[in-house]
């Protein structure tokens, strides 16, 4: 018998890299076997990169990526309880609106303040109060009055008379009268001045009576009868009528 070959080995200072280099160049010399002669197309040599990553880091160098997004993948059930659907029970009900209580929250067109012609026996500068009409005339100068809408003294609270304007106030303090708090309990003895306040932005107080021409916190309520006798107008109107009269202007209330 001869010699038995020899068994080779490779240095074990050979690292991985050096060792895939040479898997690579052997499967080279594989293909260019008897097989290659024949005529047979030899597949293209492997080419390792000693970088693994390069392609995952050449990928994110494409033109156009700027970020890489990282997703939620689907058919994963993510615990966010704050996402899911309250129970019916739990939900905060939806503002029902009801039309028809809109539309009485509204002051009618009529009522909006107008120029109108007048022609009746006040001269110009005096204030005339249609209570039947539910009208404020201020007579102008020219031949027309200034015309506003107001809201009167409901049944059995009418009256009629001429005043004149003793005194002007401006987001009025209110302090019902005893004979009111009688009536209504539930008033209080002194309301300061203020939106909340039924007296308005400004009152107009007609002689030494306990009438006035004053605002409202309720403009819906213009063009009706409602009042304990006063005579309301809207806050916009009655600051405006506040800025054309002065104390001793003559009030007609008819």
């Amino acid at each position: 018998m001869g010699p038995s070959p020899r068994k080779k080995f490779l240095p074990a200072s050979i690292g991985p890299t050096c060792a895939l280099v040479c898997l690579a160049l052997g499967l080279a010399g594989l293909s260019s076997g008897p097989a290659a002669h024949a005529g047979q197309v030899a597949p293209p040599p492997l080419m390792l990169s000693p970088n693994l990553t390069e392609p995952w880091m050449n990928q994110l160098r494409q033109p156009g990526r700027t970020s890489v997004r990282y997703g939620q993948p689907r058919g994963i059930q993510v615990n966010r309880p704050w996402l899911r659907p309250q129970p019916a029970n739990m939900r905060t009900p939806a503002r029902v609106q009801n039309p028809a209580a809109q539309r009485s929250r509204q002051i009618a067109p009529q009522f909006l303040p107008t120029i109108v012609a007048y022609s009746g026996p006040h001269k110009p500068g005096t204030i005339v109060i249609d209570t039947n009409e539910r009208f404020l005339y201020l007579v102008q100068r020219d031949g027309t009055a200034r015309r506003y809408g107001v809201g009167v003294g409901k049944p059995g609270f009418e009256w009629a008379g001429t005043h004149k304007i003793t005194r002007k106030a401006e987001w009025p303090d209110w302090r019902p009268p005893a004979a009111m708090r009688k009536r209504r309990p539930d008033l209080p003895v002194f309301m300061a001045g203020g939106p909340e306040n039924p007296l308005g932005a400004r009152a107009l107080y007609l002689g030494s009576t306990l009438y006035r021409i004053h605002g409202s916190n309720e403009p819906w309520t213009i063009g009706q009868a409602v009042s304990s006798g006063c005579i309301r107008m809207r806050n916009e109107d009655v600051e405006d009528l506040y800025e054309r009269v002065g104390v001793g202007t003559t009030v007609y209330v008819i």
